[in-house]
């Protein structure tokens, strides 16, 4: 598509073919919630100016509402020019052309496209808005999609071999990644903050938009339960997994160990014992004591091996309710190692 220099409103598929920068007009709190991945937030009002003059539009009238962003925007004119100069500088030099959004690609947008015009920036609306990107976001989760799961027991090391892959047949999504939470009680520790659920699915959207652009002939996803911490997997998405095959990855148990206390044993001894306590009746009062102990004596092989086992018997019970699975041993193997494995008896090609 040729991005010629217009101010219409352009529908997702060819606003998202575009090539200059995103610009989001919503309040903060919006964008907090979720927005276009890469957008950058230049709020036309703050939270508190949003509510005003939404209560205006709903209680009086349009007008009034009208007045009232005006009022609230006029006097911050120069400030919002300085602004968008600041955040539309790349390199020492100025875009030209930018996209612009709001919520239902109406009067924010435009009024906020046509103060840009002011400074000689073309604009290229959003047609429906943002609410128009969420939609496109949830159709990307109902297309057939070729997964494939990798499985394991707790300390296998599956999201690391996962990220070691780097080979055009097999598109790699990771979730826990995205999610900032590896899905257990112990999840959140040593990560950042959590994205709120909606910007989770649509950063998801934006990865599996990406595979279909791809050579890639394959999806591998880390096999999940459908929550990692806050972010829930798109139920459309989850059932597709729970139908794809299975890639089970066995290590031993020592070698599982030493790999969960590298991760956890970083973290603090207070953020552990706040995890143990989380799962304390499912693991059992003997169970609990005997990790919280080893915690506090720093003894990380001892605390990991008390819990291993309520973890093990989880991921065998789901295990149970598997059909389509292939186990392969890759004990003692390093990532590199491990994955010629894989791609050998997948018959995938590989180079490195």
């Amino acid at each position: 598509m040729s991005e010629k220099p217009t101010n219409s409103s352009y529908p997702v598929t060819d606003f998202r073919n575009l090539t200059t920068p995103i610009i989001d007009v919503r309040s903060p709190s919006e964008y907090s919630q979720g927005h276009w991945p890469g957008a950058i937030n230049i709020p036309l009002f703050t939270n508190s100016e949003r509510e005003i003059i939404g209560r205006s539009y709903k209680k009086e009238s349009r007008i009034k509402a009208i007045f009232n962003g005006l009022k609230v925007t006029l006097p911050k004119t120069q400030k919002l020019l300085e602004f968008i100069q600041q955040k539309t500088d790349k390199n020492g030099e100025k875009n030209k052309s930018l996209r612009i959004y709001c919520w239902r690609g109406g009067m924010r947008s435009s009024a906020f496209a046509w103060l840009v015009r002011t400074i000689g920036i073309k604009t290229y609306l959003l047609k429906g808005g943002y609410k128009s990107y969420r939609k496109w976001v949830l159709n990307q989760f109902e297309a057939d999609l070729p997964i494939r799961l990798i499985g394991g027991k707790t300390g296998t090391r599956k999201t690391d071999l996962l990220n070691y892959i780097n080979n055009k047949n097999i598109y790699v999504i990771d979730l826990e990644g995205i999610a900032n939470h590896r899905g257990s009680s112990f999840g959140s520790l040593g990560m950042e903050r959590q994205p709120s659920n909606q910007q989770f699915e649509n950063i998801l959207a934006e990865l599996l938009d990406e595979f279909r652009g791809s050579n890639a002939i394959e999806i591998w996803i880390e096999a999940e339960s459908s929550n990692l911490g806050k972010c829930r997997i798109p139920n459309s998405l989850y059932t597709k997994m729970k139908k794809a095959p299975i890639l089970e990855i066995v290590k031993t148990k020592s070698e599982r160990i030493e790999n969960l206390v590298n991760v956890y044993s970083q973290n603090s001894q207070n953020e552990l014992e706040e995890a143990v306590k989380r799962i304390s009746k499912r693991l059992g009062p003997q169970r609990t004591k005997e990790a919280l102990v080893s915690i506090k004596k720093k003894e990380w092989a001892k605390a990991c091996e008390a819990m291993l086992d309520y973890y093990d018997r989880c991921y065998e019970y789901e295990l149970e309710k598997t059909k389509n699975i292939t186990s392969i041993d890759l004990s003692g193997l390093n990532l590199k190692l491990s994955l010629i494995k894989i791609l050998n008896e997948n018959s995938i090609p590989y180079s490195f």
